[in-house]
């Protein structure tokens, strides 16, 4: 079926529809990853939004068991340049269009990748809407234009409390704050034999502290986190509590918002999982996989107590922060992801050490 994505600017780009039929409105945005398609329609940060891969060929080692960050594909649509009609992996159940079918997601394909990454890159992120031909444009350029996006964390967050337990002997307890977390980063817990009880993400501290956690992690998520002010309240609190706490992507933001700082929309955002990061305490370098829109600034840390532990190398942006005199670290990208591998991992072991330190 022949179909359109077209942006709020009103740039059409003509394309094969694939996966469900349907139609849907969504922030458009870019992803610079080769592989990893599952993972990233899977990612509850990118709730509301249509992604572009810019890698040219996706599909085309299918879709596998096990390999999801949530329930199932988040995304509101997907757009490549070209999608694998067979697909060749030894683990591969099914193809990328029958997976985008039978979870009600619209893609399209055939469209001039690069030119939407280029104008994204210009103008920043735009609304945009996949429909097929048979749907006018101008009734899609209104709607557009009356589209609002909200209650982003609110819609993935888990709705009710639930624990986890390691294979092994429980080392310690550590209590998450889901704002949409990838199940992977659930893996890197239990993977340190650490019991772990989830958190909806407005779960007031007092439910929190009932639990005795001896450490707290504060998960990824989408969205602005200046939207979400009731939970950026209890985060103070958790900071206060002097409880060993770790944060990444929404959960460093939020973090940094209750210290009294700063975050400002960044013009597209850092998608991919190819950005280089560089720890300024351990004087290397890793390559990591991100995800957000949204970035602390510089000049609002002056006045508070953390160091800058982390920077991109590309644009300098702040990656990392940790307390001077609290147990308290996080950083902007995601550590559970192991693009380098496992370039990053070694951050869940500081969780580690930091909660064992804590408990003597």
């Amino acid at each position: 079926m022949k179909g359109y994505l077209l942006l709020e600017d009103g740039t059409k780009f003509s394309g094969n529809i694939f996966g469900a039929i349907n139609q849907q409105v969504g922030e458009v945005v870019f992803n610079t990853s080769m592989t990893g398609y599952q993972e990233i329609m899977t990612d509850p940060s990118y709730f509301n939004q249509i992604v572009v891969m810019t890698y040219p060929l996706i599909g085309n080692y299918g879709i596998h068991h096990f390999v999801n960050q949530s329930n199932g594909p988040i995304v509101k649509g997907f757009v490549v340049r070209e999608s694998a009609d067979i697909y060749t992996h030894w683990k591969g159940y099914t193809s990328l269009d029958a997976y985008l079918k039978k979870n009600g997601i619209i893609g399209i394909s055939g469209v001039d990748t690069r030119a939407i990454v280029r104008i994204i890159r210009e103008k920043g992120t735009l609304k945009g809407i996949i429909a097929s031909d048979e749907v006018m444009v101008d009734d899609n350029l209104k709607l557009l234009k009356e589209t609002e996006f909200n209650n982003y964390v609110q819609s993935v967050t888990t709705k009710s409390i639930y624990d986890m337990w390691p294979l092994g002997e429980p080392v310690a307890k550590v209590a998450v704050l889901d704002f949409g977390i990838k199940r992977n980063i659930i893996r890197e817990l239990l993977k340190r034999n650490l019991q772990v009880r989830i958190f909806p993400a407005q779960t007031d501290f007092e439910a929190i502290k009932s639990f005795n956690p001896d450490g707290i992690f504060m998960s990824n998520g989408p969205g602005d986190p200046k939207e979400i002010p009731m939970v950026i309240k209890e985060v103070e609190k958790i900071i206060d509590s002097n409880i060993p706490t770790f944060g990444i992507c929404l959960g460093h933001q939020l973090i940094a918002l209750a210290l009294g700082a700063e975050t400002v929309p960044m013009k597209y955002g850092h998608r991919g999982g190819n950005h280089p990061v560089k720890d300024l305490l351990e004087d290397k370098i890793v390559i990591t996989a991100q995800n957000h829109g949204y970035v602390v600034t510089d000049e609002s840390l002056m006045a508070i107590s953390v160091e800058i532990t982390h920077r991109n190398i590309n644009d300098r942006t702040i990656e990392g922060i940790k307390h001077k005199t609290k147990a308290l670290f996080s950083v902007q990208y995601h550590p559970e992801a192991s693009p380098g591998p496992d370039d990053s991992s070694y951050l869940f072991d500081q969780f580690l050490k930091m909660i064992e330190e804590q408990k003597g």
